[in-house]
């Protein structure tokens, strides 16, 4: 028996760095070396990058170049260039700026949706519907991101009910995919699954995404186990940037060299050169004057420097 036979043969991944890697940054990253950075990527053959955010500066000030970002980079034809859109106000100027999908978000955990945005589940669903409708009407692609569908640092355990919920309302709003995220790293294989699979309950399988942060060394795994289930969309940063900054001590995404790496070794299809994204990761790395969080990047690029 092929213990393989049923994972998918094709998986898309969302390079989500430029976003949500580089957001949680201290340093200033010029927007020269971002659109350098989504060039590159560009070229590694992603099919969708989240590239922008177009929230306040006052709250995410690595962010307030996405507009001269999204004017610069080199648009390739079959690519989706995502921005983060939590109002109209921040609507409009991602489709001022080009995107060709919009992101709205919201938690799973009623408390941290209180510490991130100020509101309730409900609350921050009802803003978005305008973004909605507006989305639907221009033709672009709404994508609805859940934070904490698997823990919550200031509540933590999560019911699969609660996630059910968040998932069923964002089907309502029009999403074309909906992201499960894992914001704070801590889930395990089985209840990945368990989550996953009441989320399919409420919201088409093939058009569920796992975003999996490695806080706790558990993002390969549950990205296998969501595999064994179905999932093909995973979100991944190249050398593993970014975090959260509302969740303390969440560290960053899974690193995509690595999952290109576990897929790979699984023969599963993603279109993308892991070569051009090691060299992105170093590229980024080297601009932030430290080692890269991917093993698979680092190994790939040790290997190289002989």
């Amino acid at each position: 028996m092929d213990a393989q036979a049923n994972l998918p043969q094709h998986v898309k991944i969302v390079e989500v760095g430029p976003r949500d890697g580089l957001q949680n940054e201290q340093q200033t990253i010029p927007a020269a070396v971002k659109v350098e950075l989504i060039d590159r990527l560009g070229r590694a053959g992603f099919a969708n990058i989240e590239a922008a955010s177009f929230v306040s500066p006052k709250w995410v000030p690595q962010m307030a170049t996405s507009a001269e970002v999204m004017a610069a980079i080199e648009r390739r034809a079959g690519v989706i260039y995502s921005a983060l859109t939590p109002n109209m106000q921040g609507f409009d100027a991602a489709l001022a700026a080009g995107a060709g999908e919009v992101v709205i978000f919201g938690s799973a955990s009623e408390a941290f949706s209180q510490k991130n945005i100020n509101c309730s589940i409900a609350e921050s669903i009802a803003r978005f519907e305008g973004v909605a409708q507006a989305a639907r009407e221009r033709g672009l692609r709404l994508r609805g991101s859940i934070s904490c569908a698997f823990g919550c640092p200031y509540q933590g355990e999560v019911p699969l009910h609660a996630v059910a919920d968040v998932v069923g309302r964002m089907r309502e709003l029009g999403c074309d995919e909906i992201d499960i995220a894992d914001t704070i790293g801590v889930a395990t294989p089985r209840k990945t699954q368990a989550v996953m699979l009441r989320a399919a309950q409420e919201f088409d399988l093939k058009r569920l995404s796992g975003h999996f942060h490695d806080t706790y060394g558990q993002a390969l795994a549950n990205i296998y186990a969501s595999l064994e289930v179905g999932i093909a969309i995973f979100h991944s940063s190249v050398s593993g940037l970014g975090g959260c900054p509302y969740a303390k001590g969440a560290t960053g995404n899974v690193a995509t060299e690595d999952v290109l790496y576990l897929m790979q070794g699984l023969g599963i299809d993603t279109g993308i050169d892991l070569d051009i994204v090691v060299d992105a990761g170093q590229f980024i790395s080297q601009h932030l004057g430290r080692k890269g969080a991917s093993r698979a990047g680092n190994a790939i690029a040790a290997k190289r420097a002989g």
